[in-house]
């Protein structure tokens, strides 16, 4: 049996998802509900949850800021963030690989959520979350691989390759990482930082790392590392005026 707290300040939410519970998933038990992030903060470490469902967007706190209140190592229960459409926070959730549910919750994303936390209890997550929220800039990004996810600061990263339906991601320190999202998710995912740029339809590059555009042979940028990456020439303009040519 799960323990899990509802933190809320809409009582019809709360109700409502109480409900979804109850009648949909038997093993999760909820031992309290909570209308604002003072009470949530005193409830868990009352009750010591395994699951916090958490609004984001509450009179007085952020839901966000609950993180703020716990020490790393207090932060033995999971959170899946529930929100309405915030699409900075909703951002910076979906790169740091931490779960959420839109508002209305549907019953179906709610059981894909309770399923993604009862195989994954990983609190990197919220590591990098808390470091991806104190800047509009995130510093670091969720790779998924086969067997896990990394956390990859931004700046570490010098491009990422098409891979078929993977992508590969190649380090500053040469190292490369196979990941199992397409590079359409990481091109989605970046979307919000003028940092990276897709600049071929196999190559997304951090304009921070590019070392020369080479214009001869249809086109191509020189990484950092001697690394040569395609350039589509119906990018080459956008590139330059990225990076203040």
């Amino acid at each position: 049996m799960y323990k899990a707290i509802i933190i809320d300040d809409e009582k019809m939410a709360r109700t409502l998802l109480e409900g979804m519970l109850y009648e949909y998933h038997k093993d999760v038990e909820v031992v309290d509900s909570c209308k604002d992030l003072p009470n949530g903060v005193k409830s868990i470490r009352k009750h010591k949850p395994d699951l916090v469902f958490l609004d984001i967007e509450m009179p007085g706190h952020s839901g966000l800021e609950l993180l703020d209140f716990f020490d790393e190592q207090e932060v033995t229960f999971s959170i899946i963030f529930v929100t309405a459409y915030n699409q900075y926070a909703i951002n910076a959730l979906r790169l740091s690989a931490v779960d959420y549910l839109l508002k209305p919750v549907d019953v179906k994303e709610l059981a894909e959520s309770i399923n993604r936390f009862k195989q994954h209890e990983n609190n990197d997550n919220y590591n990098a979350l808390k470091q991806n929220l104190t800047t509009q800039i995130p510093s670091k990004i969720a790779i998924h691989t086969v067997g896990s996810v990394k956390f990859i600061d931004l700046n570490d990263i010098l491009f990422f390759k098409a891979d078929g339906a993977y992508s590969q991601i190649v380090l500053k320190n040469k190292q490369t990482i196979t990941t199992s999202k397409g590079l359409k998710y990481y091109e989605d995912l970046l979307s919000n930082t003028e940092q990276f740029f897709r600049c071929h339809k196999s190559y997304i590059v951090n304009t921070k790392s590019v070392v020369e555009y080479i214009k001869s042979d249809g086109g191509s940028l020189l990484m950092e590392g001697d690394f040569n990456v395609g350039l589509s020439t119906d990018k080459s303009d956008e590139l330059l005026k990225r990076m203040g040519q």
